[in-house]
């Protein structure tokens, strides 16, 4: 679709739309560039609030995984004109204090009239412009860490259907309204080759991004994959968004799956996720400095040089 779009060659431009990058970085001058992403979605939780503060996190993920700090953000609301405006009040709220947990400021935004509820920001941040991470340096040798535990695209499906218990409910809430700040932080002063946040496409569909940005095969042990209580039965079962088969069908044919892993854990590698985790390549030395300040991240896999397929699942 987008080879009959113009294009305007501008050398401040140091990570454009090429590699499906997270966001886009633009030089201003020789210690600053701009970090620059939007995304915007229909509600996954029935509390406002809560789903306001969670698209907030989202939006500002994108500028973490360039190693950025955000610092403006734009709304965008698209509501219906005859909605709740309570409800309206709510969402911007939650989004707002989210923002504001993150030191980043709200200098506006656009609302239009739409029966289906749409909500997210725009964010702009700042990195020096020798020191920002993209999705398409790593290397082999480098180790893969995963900070965040996948199934939020399935347990909110199973929420939908009514099959979803309130224990793993809360669980996945929690982990989408967590920032992927300290993660980043952390990483600041360490050697990181590559770096992605898992959303909308899955484990496969972005680590298969910077497989192919970077030229090189990830094998993900399968078995060391960190996943949210209940996302595993709630697959088993058949909650599954239609993002997960659009993910499937997209990244599958750049994939090679080991015999003998589950149905259902193959399907939460593809599973859609909000406000996920950070994906890192990086020296297996670093990686260990990186595993000692975040307890939470998790070895999955490798880099390997590239073979015959983006990812080889074991």
């Amino acid at each position: 679709m987008l080879c009959g779009v113009p294009r305007v060659t501008n050398e401040n431009v140091l990570v454009g739309y090429d590699t499906a990058d997270d966001a886009g970085v633009y030089l201003l001058n020789p210690e600053t560039a701009l970090v620059q992403t939007v995304d915007f979605f229909t509600p996954i939780v029935d509390d406002p609030y809560t789903f306001g503060a969670i698209a907030a996190a989202n939006s500002l993920s994108d500028v973490y995984a360039m190693g950025g700090r955000p610092i403006s953000a734009l709304s965008v609301v698209a509501y219906p004109g005859a909605g709740d405006l309570d409800t309206l009040r709510e969402i911007l709220r939650g989004g707002a204090e989210k923002m504001r947990e993150a030191g980043c400021v709200i200098l506006g935004g656009h609302s239009v009239n739409d029966e289906d509820i749409k909500f997210g920001y725009s964010v702009t941040g700042t990195v020096h412009p020798k020191r920002f991470w993209t999705n398409a340096a790593a290397r082999p040798g480098d180790v893969l860490l995963f900070t965040k535990k996948l199934g939020t695209g399935v347990i909110a499906t199973a929420l939908k259907r009514g099959l979803a218990s309130e224990v793993h409910v809360s669980e996945s809430i929690a982990s989408m309204l967590q920032l992927n700040r300290a993660a980043a932080e952390a990483l600041q002063d360490l050697e990181v080759h590559a770096c992605t946040d898992i959303t909308g496409f899955g484990l496969a569909g972005h680590a298969r991004e910077m497989a192919l940005g970077s030229e090189v095969t990830l094998e993900i042990e399968t078995a060391s994959l960190p996943l949210l209580a209940g996302a595993l039965h709630y697959a088993s079962i058949g909650a599954i968004p239609g993002g997960l088969n659009n993910n499937r069908e997209f990244a599958a044919p750049d994939i090679q799956a080991a015999s003998g892993i589950a149905p259902e854990l193959l399907d939460l590698i593809y599973d859609p996720q909000t406000s996920g985790g950070l994906l890192i390549s990086l020296p297996e030395a670093d990686a260990a400095k990186a595993l000692q300040r975040l307890p939470e991240a998790c070895r999955i896999g490798r880099v390997l040089a590239a073979g015959e397929r983006a990812l080889s699942l074991l």
